[in-house]
């Protein structure tokens, strides 16, 4: 079973965003070990300060193929999301998912991690972001295991 690590900037607030989470990660559980790491938002004034503090901690969290969330990523479609996740399955037994915070990523994650995907040109809320990508890795699976689910 391949293990799935979630790297994001800051903490779901709200209980609908955490129950949304909640449902996720219960739906995935047979596919899948999904973690959730949350890197503390770093209270710098000083924007750049504050994503290479962030930054930090993110890198120190990654593990197997990694794929950094950003606007001016390669956007895929759902089937072809699947088909990342399945390909990466073969290269490692850990995949991890990088979320930025809302001033984005550090000049030197950007650097270390090349393999970038976005949900589209619009912007989303990082908390919409967490389960658009929860919600985007169980249509993966589903897809891959012939599920009706995608449609």
């Amino acid at each position: 079973m391949i293990n799935i690590n979630i790297v994001c900037v800051g903490k779901l607030k709200e209980n609908f965003w955490k129950e949304a989470e909640q449902e996720y990660l219960k739906r995935l559980s047979r596919f899948c070990n999904l973690k959730i790491i949350e890197i503390e938002e770093s209270n710098q004034i000083q924007i750049e300060k504050a994503l290479e503090i962030e930054g930090k901690d993110i890198l120190s969290q990654i593990k197997g193929k990694t794929y950094l969330l950003a606007i001016k990523g390669k956007e895929l479609s759902s089937e072809d999301f699947a088909k990342e996740i399945e390909n990466s399955k073969l290269e490692s037994s850990q995949l991890t998912f990088v979320i930025g915070s809302s001033n984005g990523v550090s000049q030197e994650v950007q650097k270390n991690l090349p393999n970038k995907i976005s949900f589209g040109k619009v912007t989303y809320p990082h908390n919409l972001a967490r389960v658009i990508l929860l919600e985007q890795i169980y249509r993966a699976f589903m897809i891959n295991t012939g599920s009706k689910y995608h449609k």
